[in-house]
């Protein structure tokens, strides 16, 4: 409790934990820390030092002995704290009496979390250790828990900020936590906030989906989403508005087909159309994932023979595909356009008079002449040569 009352000099504090050193060593490097530290910061894998980033090719951790003697000497001198100097420097003890305290304020909630935010963009190494005190469990419950009905203004600040530090999270692994949207009223709180948020909370859910879709600790729940009617609408009708968040929506889209179950729903909620919509969006204006939404819907038209129907039918819907077989700037699309067009084409007499009309030879012909790969060409004439025989058994 004495030690909680003293102000820390900045020498005295481990650049990881950013606490009082109790055990200081130092790295080849020349840099100190706590030795508790430093051996975690070593069992997540990582062979740098935290502060140089340099490569240490000599791990060794030699101990700080005048460090020690200059902290004991300095610790018997008795000096205080300033009142807010340990809620500003130490993450646990933040956390714990500004967001988990039913006394903070809103707007005390609110600069927690900005503040908690430059600590990562700052510091990243230090992001394990904010892991292992419970950060992103503690967040994904304050971000689903028991919304504000009226869901506005600061609130809605709070919310964004949350879902931000969250993401930043994500990609060190800690998948696990977020089962909790299995719970019925916590998926209840992640559809709410995906229908009534502003387009950065529905950008950044898109992406949190993109992140539960691919971990297998989160399968079941990405299952759960991807059969989701409300969730898939809300998608549908964001990527069919033609604004930027859209493109968050398509990636969304493609992480959901990584389980066939997910594909099903996705052509039954009619998905198919709010690609096909997006892609033909792009004639105006180029979008960088055209490419990913029609691999996205090659994956469905190829997985589900109501997918093919639901293509042939949409009056757009083989426009669409033609559209994408010529595209210098995205031959990744161009081979999924090919793919689809060979699906359908092989068995639909409706699908190879829709694909000529909307000029595919010219576009075949144009491809050929280009510089992509070997491997599209090859597609390139498969399909001249399925749309030429076809054409002659049917005559």
């Amino acid at each position: 409790m004495k030690e909680a009352q003293m102000t820390i000099p900045h020498l005295f504090r481990c650049p990881i934990s950013l606490d009082l050193f109790s055990d200081p060593v130092t790295l080849s490097t020349g840099q100190t820390y706590d030795r508790s530290s430093i051996e975690k910061w070593f069992a997540f894998g990582n062979l740098t030092c935290p502060v140089t980033m340099q490569k240490l090719h000599d791990p060794s951790l030699v101990p700080n002995h005048n460090l020690r003697h200059l902290i004991e000497q300095w610790r018997q001198m008795g000096h205080h704290f300033h009142p807010e100097y340990s809620t500003t420097i130490d993450p646990s003890l933040y956390l714990k009496r500004n967001l988990e305290s039913p006394h903070s304020t809103l707007q005390d909630k609110l600069q927690t979390l900005e503040k908690i935010r430059v600590l990562m963009d700052e510091t990243p190494f230090k992001t394990p250790f904010l892991l292992q005190i419970g950060f992103l469990p503690l967040l994904s419950q304050l971000l689903f828990g028991k919304l504000d009905p009226q869901f506005s203004g600061k609130y809605a600040d709070f919310e964004e900020k949350l879902l931000s530090c969250i993401l930043k999270l994500i990609p060190f692994g800690e998948f696990q936590c977020l089962n909790m949207l299995k719970e019925e009223s916590k998926l209840e709180s992640f559809l709410v906030l995906f229908e009534n948020g502003s387009g950065m909370m529905k950008q950044n859910l898109c992406r949190l989906v993109g992140a539960i879709s691919s971990s297998p600790e989160t399968r079941e729940l990405c299952a759960m989403i991807g059969r989701n009617h409300r969730f898939l609408q809300g998608i549908d009708h964001l990527i069919q508005q033609n604004f930027e968040t859209s493109e968050a929506g398509i990636e969304a889209i493609s992480a959901l087909c990584c389980l066939e179950s997910n594909r099903e729903s996705l052509v039954r909620e009619g998905l198919i159309n709010g690609l096909i919509t997006y892609i033909l969006n792009t004639e105006t204006k180029e979008r960088s994932s055209s490419g990913t939404a029609m691999t996205t819907l090659e994956e469905l038209v190829g997985s589900e023979r109501s997918g093919k129907e639901a293509l042939i039918k949409d009056p757009r819907g083989v426009k669409a595909v033609v559209k994408m077989v010529f595209r210098v700037s995205d031959h990744g699309g161009s081979e999924s356009a090919l793919n689809s067009l060979i699906m359908v084409c092989y068995e639909s007499l409706e699908a190879r008079e829709k694909a000529i009309g909307a000029g595919v030879l010219t576009q075949l012909l144009l491809l050929l002449q280009s510089q992509c790969s070997c491997r599209i060409k090859s597609k390139a004439r498969t399909l001249l040569k399925l749309l030429r025989s076809k054409w002659d058994e049917e005559q």
